[in-house]
């Protein structure tokens, strides 16, 4: 292609996108002219479009303008929220999304406006060792999504969600724990590990703070604590190699309730025909 021909083909590129900008420009819902569901109508076309900015302009309008029981306004709700979300705007997303429920929890979009404002939540959380306010909130989201639609079509979701979820507060103890562990403060470290046991059982974090509280207790030569959690480590694992490697079972006890059994209870009253001891 020559130099002529490219400078052309670039300048036409170049007008078309400055008249699609300006036609983008061009879209006013506050002197727009029609009402509320010519307005809904167009702004619904600009999201379609992309264009985001006078997408939220015109669904923000909307939101004040319409009647409290006009069908519109939970549609106009919700699409703000998904406009949001495709501005990265995750917290804005997650309260336009929250809206919808809380005004309309029967509505047809409810549930997926609840769950869509746990997924924008759980977006701004995105590494354990942050700050975990909306971590929480995302997880408390879900768990009311699951409480409010158990039979909502993102459930599973929902559920995998949460348990990711879940995985990371867990991460965000037991990392802790792992820092006080290696600096040699170990009722600290203790603290953590045990935190992340109780409070998050079923998650994977939970087995390695396991193992990581018994080596701390054989550290501090809390013998009894020692074999207590690896009793309970066994009890929950029991076919975890590593868990086996730590933790493993004492002849000894095998042996001794094999001598248990075989010693006769005497706290029992003889059978007929069998002398007393």
């Amino acid at each position: 292609m020559s130099l002529s021909r490219r400078t052309l083909r670039y300048t036409v590129l170049a007008v078309a996108g400055l008249a699609l900008a300006a036609c983008a420009r061009a879209f006013n819902p506050a002197g727009f002219r029609g009402g509320n569901e010519a307005l809904y109508a167009a702004t619904m076309r600009e999201y379609r479009e992309g264009h985001w900015d006078n997408a939220v302009a015109g669904f923000e309008r909307l939101t004040l303008e319409l009647a409290a029981r006009d069908t519109l306004l939970p549609l106009s709700h919700y699409w703000m929220a998904r406009t949001h979300g495709h501005r990265n705007e995750h917290l804005l997303a997650a309260q336009a999304f929250a809206r919808v429920t809380e005004g309309w929890p029967d509505h047809a979009l409810a549930d997926d406006a609840l769950y869509a404002a746990a997924r924008s939540y759980h977006k701004m959380w995105r590494k354990p060792t942050l700050d975990a306010q909306y971590g929480e909130t995302a997880l408390a989201t879900y768990r009311l999504y699951l409480a409010m639609y158990p039979n909502g079509e993102q459930r599973a979701e929902a559920e995998r969600q949460l348990a990711a979820l879940e995985q990371g507060f867990a991460t965000k103890e037991y990392e802790v724990g792992r820092f006080y562990q290696r600096r040699k403060y170990f009722d600290s470290a203790l603290i953590y590990f045990r935190n992340v046991v109780t409070t998050y059982p079923n998650t994977p974090r939970a087995r390695d703070a396991y193992l990581r509280m018994i080596e701390t207790y054989r550290d501090i030569r809390y013998a009894e604590d020692a074999r207590e959690t690896c009793a309970e480590a066994r009890r929950r694992y029991p076919a975890d190699a590593e868990v086996r490697l730590l933790c493993p079972a004492a002849p000894a006890t095998a042996a001794a309730d094999s001598a248990r059994a075989a010693v006769p209870d005497t706290t029992r009253p003889p059978a007929p025909g069998q002398p007393s001891r």
